[in-house]
């Protein structure tokens, strides 16, 4: 009988050759990097050998939600790293740049006190948010337009204070959103059809829209029917949780409100910009409000109104408002209206909808000398106050020329050269350099895929690209399963959201030195590509860490692609913060410098492991 193996022998031989393999990778990617400034001999053969041998070999990271119902709450705290502790549970919903107790000590003139005010360095929380208990992974879309776990967001005051306006309705364990507004108690549907009868939204025409004032985003939830996407926005006020709302539903939105601060988008971004009874006073301050949606309305885009003051005549017994008021509340409309020379296109019952002209010289009456012209940079819009001037349009070589470029309908926009890039407006930028990058992307996200196999697969709705360049990730995961928040700092080399917009996507500026305007727990997947190499030196590693921890649901997911000894430092703290961190290398091989690291935040909720801490 022949002898029986030596199974002991056998794992030796395994674990020999596992040691040989990894020994082999770090010493060719050393002799690499050594020889950084050509390709050798013995970059050749390291390549040779990672074509051979696996040297990306991961644990399996668990990116499938678990948390439905029951939970798994028993955190592994075994890690090395330093361990963060949890925030109390009074920082369940904490939104630090909109924290109503700081609010209420800014001027209340104009909404100032409703807009972002950061605290200082000294005040902010180095502590983990917790999620209230009972959380759970939110529907998948579309039956999360609908429907919202209670546990998730569990304030019922709009259940009272918007009941017969169909806003929302509570019943037993989850929030139901019939799809109505205080404009539209019948639903979103029936409104939208009514725009849409004057609006092109079926064709590709209009593919981007601002919602100013969104309650809970109902309008912007079933504009998604017509491949519309709309940014929504409200205020954190007495609506309480309207914007978690959204989110929690998978429609995009953030917390802002119209007041003092220009919005923090690019000019000629939007296809069309919405105020269903939003309660902002347009014809105050000279019209300086409707001169910023001018701004950002891109030539030939439309502009909805609906609720007071239109059709004051007919409208207002209803209302309970006295006619002299409306009449001149639509008066100074009206007015502002011509001075930006849009062309009302439709008024009835409680809806006007204007269109914004093509180019100056269809509207030559827009520079009059009553208005003042605006000077500065319709895109740098970073905490610059508002002002009651008219953007200029960009020039246009013949009266039938769409100022800035014409714009090709939705999805051709995605893959075209927008003419931001093609009119060389972006210095440094060429069509070339362009469409090398969404050649890049494809490839990066097809790597990310092998990794993350589930990655458009429905899993992840609600995704931010906290560095978005040219939108090039988002328009290579692209599927109506899910959108982007397509974000480039403030401090980043080139302003690019506007190419962003122009191929249909949406996205914000913002400084990751300071906290997002969202609630906590509002996306599902964060991708970072070189961002802490872009802050490094402007603020902490860990604060924006610990910014991104805050908006991330539990078991949400994370792709950060960056330098590896910046990757390093960062893995070290996200070890520390309840992640489950894989660092792989490039999918070019292990010669290149930049790595990509793979997180998923584990699930745990108030009262684990609890600590005040700040």
């Amino acid at each position: 009988m022949a002898p029986r193996p030596n199974s002991g022998d056998g794992k030796t031989r395994g674990s020999m050759s596992l040691v040989i393999v990894v020994g082999l990778c770090c010493f060719f990617y050393l002799l690499g990097a050594w020889q950084r400034s050509g390709y050798g001999k013995g970059d050749k053969i390291a390549e040779k050998v990672t074509q051979q041998t696996d040297c990306t070999i991961i644990d399996n990271l668990e990116f499938e939600t678990h948390n439905k119902g029951n939970f798994d709450t028993n955190i592994d705290d075994s890690s090395k790293a330093s361990q963060f502790q949890s925030c109390s549970a009074e920082y369940i919903d904490y939104t630090p740049c909109q924290d109503q107790r700081r609010a209420m000590t800014f001027p209340r003139e104009n909404m100032n006190y409703r807009e972002r005010h950061c605290p200082p360095e000294e005040e902010k929380l180095h502590c983990l948010i917790p999620a209230p208990k009972g959380y759970v992974t939110p529907f998948p879309w579309p039956k999360s337009r609908d429907y919202v776990p209670y546990a998730n967001a569990p304030y019922k005051s709009l259940t009272v204070e918007k009941a017969i306006q169909n806003w929302i309705q509570y019943q037993g364990d989850v929030f139901r959103f019939p799809g109505g507004g205080t404009q539209f108690p019948q639903g979103a549907d029936a409104y939208i059809d009514q725009l849409a009868a004057v609006i092109p939204m079926e064709n590709g025409t209009v593919r981007t829209a601002l919602d100013t004032g969104c309650g809970v985003a109902s309008w912007g939830a079933y504009l998604m029917k017509k491949n519309v996407l709309a940014m929504s926005f409200a205020p954190r006020d007495s609506h309480e949780a309207q914007v978690q709302f959204a989110l929690e539903r998978g429609v995009p939105a953030v917390i802002g409100v119209l007041g003092t601060i220009k919005l923090p988008y690019p000019s000629r971004a939007f296809d069309m910009a919405h105020c269903s009874r939003c309660l902002i006073p347009w014809g105050a301050n000279d019209g300086m409000y409707m001169m910023e949606v001018d701004r950002v309305l891109r030539p030939g885009g439309y502009w909805v109104l609906s609720g007071p003051p239109i059709n004051w005549k007919i409208n207002y017994e209803a209302w309970q408002r006295p006619r002299e008021e409306l009449q001149e509340e639509q008066r100074k409309i009206e007015e502002v209206a011509k001075r930006l020379c849009w062309e009302k296109k439709y008024e009835k019952a409680e809806i006007a909808i204007w269109q914004k002209r093509m180019n100056a010289d269809s509207c030559p009456g827009r520079s009059n000398s009553r208005d003042n012209i605006c000077s500065t940079n319709p895109d740098d819009v970073w905490y610059k106050k508002m002002e009651a001037c008219i953007t200029p349009y960009p020039e246009a070589n013949s009266p039938d020329e769409v100022a800035g470029g014409e714009i090709k309908t939705f999805p051709e926009r995605l893959e075209s050269v927008p003419p931001r890039i093609s009119s060389g407006s972006i210095s440094g930028v060429s069509v070339e350099t362009y469409l090398e990058d969404n050649k890049l992307w494809k490839k990066h996200v097809k790597a990310y895929k092998r990794v993350n196999k589930i990655l458009d697969a429905g899993r992840y709705r609600n995704i931010m690209d906290m560095n978005a360049g040219f939108g090039s990730f988002a328009a290579a995961i692209d599927s109506s399963k899910l959108w982007v928040m397509n974000v480039v700092p403030t401090i980043a080399d080139k302003s690019t959201l506007g190419v962003v917009y122009q191929r249909g996507l949406i996205g914000i500026y913002h400084d990751w030195c300071e906290a997002f305007s969202t609630y906590p727990r509002t996306y599902d997947l964060i991708h970072a590509n070189g961002l802490f190499t872009l802050y490094k030196n402007k603020c902490n590693t860990e604060d924006i860490l610990l910014e991104m921890d805050r908006i991330l649901r539990p078991e949400g997911g994370v792709i950060i692609r960056d330098e590896v000894d910046v990757l390093m430092k960062v893995k070290k703290l996200a070890d520390g913060m309840r992640w489950n961190t894989k660092l792989v290398d490039h999918e070019d091989g292990p010669l290149v410098r930049e790595k990509i690291l793979f997180a998923v935040k584990r699930y745990w909720v108030v009262g684990e492991n609890s600590t005040s801490s700040s």
